[in-house]
């Protein structure tokens, strides 16, 4: 008599593969309205147009996210973790912080020209005056390791004597971000006053090393000269 096959454990086996099929699902609705916000805006984008272009239902994006406002906020939470990733990853090699700086400014760089939907997707929050950013703790959490790795690349440039201006992890932050943001965001705009495109794959690595340059220079004092008493 042959022994009996042993059979899978319905509970046991069943609930990684609902764990995988909830994570792909979920995935899939932000991949989906990623691209929805970022095209039409927050007010603009719709819960229905969502589903139907996802293999789930209006109803299971309710189940998932609560609703339209908490979805949005859980794309831009999405956005930010991508890029905070990055940076984390990133190797800071104290010994040399002007190259740990200019490697930040050009990952921010690359980052933001790989992604014009998280542009698009800040300049929407921006608009609704980052209520739905205001309300996620992730948010918070998320971002302050960005500060610090910026930190660790100041203090270790003034102790060695290398960085010299009065400034701090925040205000670095909103240097290279604010190049960054709108070489993608003001490409049309700028393009159409001074017919320069400003991500055109010809000028591309002008605009990177200009990038690094300008936070290395404002860093060391380079060029600085004293305001007149």
């Amino acid at each position: 008599m042959s022994a009996a096959v042993p059979q899978p454990s319905p509970t046991r086996d069943a609930a990684p593969v609902r764990t995988r099929d909830a994570e792909r699902t979920r995935a899939e609705i932000l991949d989906i309205a990623t691209e929805e916000f970022a095209r039409l805006g927050y007010s603009g984008a719709r819960v229905d147009e969502i589903a139907a272009r996802t293999r789930t239902t209006k109803r299971m994006i309710y189940y998932y996210f609560g609703g339209k406002e908490r979805l949005f906020t859980a794309v831009l939470e999405r956005a930010y973790a991508r890029i905070r990733e990055a940076e984390r990853e990133l190797d800071v090699d104290p010994s040399d912080p002007v190259s740990a700086i200019r490697r930040l400014a050009e990952l921010t760089f690359d980052h933001h020209e790989a992604h014009p939907e998280f542009i698009r997707l800040v300049s929407i929050e921006n608009i609704h005056e980052a209520e739905h950013m205001a309300a996620s703790e992730a948010l918070t959490r998320l971002n302050s390791p960005a500060i610090g790795v910026i930190s660790r690349i100041l203090a270790a440039g003034r102790a060695r004597g290398v960085f010299t201006a009065d400034v701090d992890a925040v205000d670095v932050h909103a240097m290279i971000s604010a190049f960054c943001f709108f070489r993608v965001a003001n490409r049309h705009t700028f393009g159409a006053l001074f017919d320069r495109d400003l991500t055109a794959e010809d000028r591309r690595d002008h605009y990177r090393t200009m990038l690094g340059d300008m936070v290395i220079a404002y860093l060391t004092g380079a060029g600085a000269e004293p305001l007149p008493r």
